[in-house]
């Protein structure tokens, strides 16, 4: 029995010697476990400061606005008229003889376009030439009796009147006659040709063509209240306004065009005002009925110039970073007065002296300070299109 108890004793002493040694080495894995943690983070520590240190040396390009004296286009959609331009229309019925033009032609006045068939027509001409004789010998034997007291002076009155009303039909019956005849009344181009080819049975008053004289040429373009009363201010001192034409393949048509009428009213819907403009066509370039824009040069004296890409929107505003001397960033509204590619012209916001940040960074932000290195705004323009997003 007593050597039961000894032996019990024994392995109670050799357990609580294991669990002992076991709590030591959790204490020392606790410990190394927290010291590897403090070594891991202590460098990525130091790697964010690092970071810091590496944006606070950036040097942002700055530069100031650009202030130069410009001539620049307002642009408004056009339209292209002929001083004249006419239906040329049958002014008899009959068949379609002859079409001596094409169309597209050049014709000159009093060229011969189309011919009706004169049959019927040169029938009635001598129907009124025989009349007109028969009256006339009618009219001389009368006159020879009222001479001889024959007759009395009335009827041979009545044989004159006889006589000018047969030459007036025989002059009519010409005149019908000529409008089988159908000529150019002023040079210029032949346009399409209506329903009617050759053969054709002509109605009276159809349509046969058009004729447009191109060699100068009227251009419609409507223009806001303001402009209209810029141009009669300066109109009213003698200065007189010029502008050019820019086709449809963006090329300036050589010619340069002068203002010479305005429309009587206002349109009420629009609250624009048509100008006509009359440009000289000598190669035939231009044709009625085609469309452009009409450039009017305005001079803008020291206009203000930024970037676009300087700028930002927020809420319908546009704003700037403007950096002071010190290189602390301030937000500027700004305000646009017109819009050129690559560039903004500012009327307010930013004076000619003050430095702006050449390209906004989303990291950067009001408040920030920077390094920075001046651009010269000359070259900071110019270069725009090599560069710009």
């Amino acid at each position: 029995m007593l050597k039961l108890f000894k032996t019990l004793a024994l392995c109670t002493s050799a357990l609580l010697l294991v669990l002992s040694i076991s709590g030591c080495h959790e204490s020392i894995d606790s410990k190394a476990a927290a010291h590897a943690a403090y070594q891991v983070m202590k460098p990525l520590g130091e790697d964010a400061a690092m970071n810091d240190k590496e944006a606070s040396h950036t040097i942002y390009q700055v530069s100031k606005p650009l202030v130069k004296d410009l001539t620049l286009n307002d642009e408004y959609v056009c339209q292209i008229r002929a001083i004249q331009h006419i239906e040329i229309r049958s002014l008899e019925k009959g068949y379609l003889q002859n079409v001596l033009i094409d169309e597209g032609q050049t014709v000159h006045k009093g060229q011969l376009l189309f011919q009706i068939k004169p049959n019927v027509y040169v029938a009635d001409v001598q129907k009124s030439e025989a009349e007109v004789e028969l009256s006339k010998i009618e009219l001389q034997n009368n006159q020879a009796l009222v001479d001889k007291d024959i007759i009395s002076s009335t009827e041979a009155a009545m044989s004159a009147a006889k006589l000018a009303k047969v030459q007036a039909e025989l002059e009519l019956a010409k005149t019908h006659l000529g409008f089988t005849e159908i000529r150019a009344p002023f040079d210029g181009l032949i346009g399409r040709f209506g329903d009617v080819r050759l053969g054709s049975l002509l109605e009276e008053n159809q349509l046969l063509t058009t004729l447009s004289d191109t060699h100068r040429l009227w251009v419609y373009f409507n223009v806001p209240e303001a402009v209209y009363l810029d141009y009669m201010k300066k109109s009213r001192n003698g200065i007189s306004q010029n502008v050019q034409l820019e086709l449809a393949n963006k090329e300036i048509f050589p010619q340069t065009g002068t203002i010479e009428t305005i429309q009587s009213d206002f349109n009420h819907t629009s609250g624009n005002i048509a100008f006509r403009a009359v440009f000289s066509n000598p190669n035939g370039l231009l044709r009625y009925g085609q469309t452009g824009t009409i450039l009017w040069p305005k001079k803008v004296n020291q206009a203000v110039i930024v970037p676009q890409k300087s700028t930002f929107e927020v809420l319908d505003k546009r704003f700037i970073y403007v950096v002071d001397k010190d290189g602390v960033i301030h937000e500027r509204e700004v305000k646009v007065a017109r819009e050129e590619p690559n560039v903004y012209i500012l009327s307010s916001g930013i004076t000619p002296g003050e430095m702006y940040l050449l390209e906004r960074q989303n990291k950067l932000d009001k408040g920030d300070k920077i390094s920075y290195k001046l651009i010269d705004p000359k070259i900071a323009v110019e270069n725009l299109e090599l560069y710009a997003e």
